[in-house]
């Protein structure tokens, strides 16, 4: 719902206290102006600098602002919008100020808005506002920005090939994006998505809570995992094509070093997506309320950013407060409620993949049916999975392909490229660099025993379809039938 129908709505049942979050103040303030003029409003503004406007004498400071809009007796809605008064509600006197003009404006029809980046109220005000978010630009919008700064007609695509230029430019504000496609009109002449997402992958890396990874290798750069290629693939490719059947993601358990996160990269290369990195511990602030207020803004970005593939790496450990922790005041429950809330309601086209060594760390809830499209355990690779693993790295390191390789029962596919990268660098053989790797299999044996046993059974099998069990050989051959249908 667009800030002015919603604004009407509230102006409308005469919600006399309300509070917009926005970063894009200049822009919230000119959607409200023409609202005012269609329906016959009058909208005054404050703030810290400039003071009233239009201009009322002794309205300068904020107590006066209020005083005056308060006493104001012309007939109609009178809205006054103060701008960043979040931060001047540390006074008792504004508050109680606030609280007043707030109640009476019921009666006299003068609203008050308070225009913010950050919701920040006291608990005098909680109950009197109402929160009004200010919605990132859509495609529509992106496009009427695009062609108010690509004039001319050669310097944008037709309209029917402008997607790439859409896709670029979605999540960011009006703003960034208005830089963005002048950048790219100074560089190329005309509107381009790669200068667009070299100002989105800034921004992101500035707010530091998201990274960006775009292109790079596609599925044919990794080996093994077939069966969680085929379903991840199949289940995006359905979700864009019909769109009432939503793909939401998958939970990829494993032990350290078999290609969880390297697979999240190449699944947005294969299906064309960029993949957002959450950094779950960049959320976390040092004043109360920040913590929440930084998850919900990442998960608002990301939205805005759809299509897209997210990837929370290491998931146990990012909310790893989440089962009750006597040092966080209960914000990292607050933290992974909110995530789960958004996990299992958000109707962006966005694609989780989390990925854990430690499952037994997360509460039963965040793996539950419809919070992921399946749990899926990544093993130790098989003969077949090592050797095309030891093929794509000899090839990526210059190895001859007739070298003879190590002993590798027990290696990840981290350890075998590991192995090459270091007889590259060592100009030694493979066999003599394999003294270098010591194999997680023996340096943390137990834990991989342990989680072995716990998937066996619960979680499905990346290497062929249906579910992982201990007596599956890496073929996908079992003695115990209890696949699923084939996801190929």
């Amino acid at each position: 719902m667009s800030l002015t129908t919603r604004m009407r709505e509230l102006v409308d049942a005469c919600f006399s206290g309300i509070y917009i979050h926005s970063h894009e103040h200049e822009d919230a303030i000119s959607e409200l102006a023409l609202l005012c003029g269609a329906e016959d409003w009058r909208l005054s503004t404050w703030d810290i600098d400039r003071g009233m406007s239009p201009s009322v004498p002794d309205a300068e400071d904020p107590l006066g602002a209020i005083h005056a809009f308060q006493n104001n007796e012309q007939e109609g809605t009178h809205v006054l919008v103060l701008r960043n008064f979040h931060r001047l509600l540390q006074s008792a006197e504004i508050v109680q100020a606030v609280h007043h003009a707030v109640v009476a404006g019921k009666t006299t029809r003068n609203l008050l808005v308070i225009l913010s980046p950050v919701v920040d109220l006291p608990a005098e005000l909680a109950t009197l506002f109402v929160t009004v978010e200010h919605s990132r630009p859509n495609r529509r919008q992106l496009n009427e920005i695009a062609r108010g700064v690509a004039v001319d007609e050669d310097e944008r695509p037709a309209d029917d090939q402008m997607a790439p230029i859409l896709d670029a430019a979605s999540g960011l504000t009006r703003l960034e994006a208005e830089n963005a496609f002048s950048l790219s009109l100074v560089r190329h002449q005309r509107l381009e998505p790669e200068a667009i997402w070299e100002i989105k992958t800034q921004t992101l890396e500035s707010s530091g809570l998201l990274t960006l990874h775009r292109g790079g290798n596609g599925f044919d750069s990794l080996g093994g995992l077939a069966s969680l290629k085929a379903f991840t693939r199949r289940a995006l490719l359905r979700s864009e094509s019909d769109r009432s059947v939503r793909a939401r993601g998958v939970m990829l358990l494993s032990p350290p070093g078999c290609g969880k996160s390297e697979f999240c990269k190449c699944l947005g290369t294969e299906v064309g997506r960029p993949v957002l990195t959450l950094d779950v511990g960049s959320l976390l602030g040092s004043l109360v309320g920040q913590s929440e207020e930084r998850t919900r803004q990442a998960l608002r970005t990301i939205d805005a950013m759809a299509p897209c593939v997210l990837m929370i790496d290491e998931v146990e450990k990012a909310f790893s407060g989440a089962r009750g922790s006597a040092n966080d005041s209960g914000v990292s429950s607050r933290m992974m409620g909110t995530f789960l809330t958004w996990l299992n309601d958000h109707e962006s086209d966005v694609f989780v993949v989390c990925t854990a060594n430690d499952v037994k760390r997360l509460p039963p809830e965040f793996s539950r049916a419809e919070r992921f499209d399946g749990v899926f355990f990544l093993d130790l690779p098989g003969r077949t999975q090592k050797d095309e693993i030891w093929r794509l790295y000899r090839n990526q390191f210059g190895i001859a392909t007739d070298e003879s390789t190590p002993e590798d029962d027990q290696w990840t596919g981290a350890e075998i490229k590991s192995c090459c990268r270091l007889a590259a660098l060592l100009d030694v053989s493979l066999i003599e660099a394999s003294k270098n790797v010591v194999p997680v299999a023996k340096t943390s044996s137990e834990s991989i025993g342990r989680l072995r046993q716990w998937a066996n059974g619960r979680c499905l099998s990346s290497d062929h379809s249906g579910l992982f069990q201990i007596g599956t050989n890496r073929s996908g051959q079992t003695r115990r039938a209890q696949s699923a249908p084939s996801m190929n």
